[in-house]
């Protein structure tokens, strides 16, 4: 179980879900404790940019898709750092809003 768990079940129920992330990997985009507003996605819809709750390598994060490539999903932070490629079922919902 890990942060966003339960945030991750509603999405995966068709709820909205807001929450305020802790950390820096995401500074000039979403800054630590700002409101997120995270909808469910359809998959076919998502683009290089944009923010979205998933679980990469076992790990769940807040983060750009960086690259797309068929049906796989480059993540990462806002610094650089690459967590990995995911599926289409490892991406739950994608950010909508941040309340500064």
């Amino acid at each position: 179980m890990g942060w966003a768990t339960a945030y991750i079940e509603k999405l995966k129920n068709g709820e909205t879900v807001q929450f305020r992330p802790r950390g820096n990997s995401m500074s000039g985009k979403i800054e630590s404790g700002q409101l997120c507003t995270v909808e469910p996605v359809k998959i076919e819809n998502l683009e290089v940019g944009d923010i979205v709750l998933c679980k990469a390598n076992g790990f769940q994060y807040l983060h750009l898709i960086k690259a797309i490539q068929g049906e796989r999903f480059q993540i990462g932070n806002n610094r650089g750092r690459i967590n990995g490629w995911v599926g289409r079922n490892a991406i739950y919902g994608k950010c909508v809003r941040i309340v500064k």
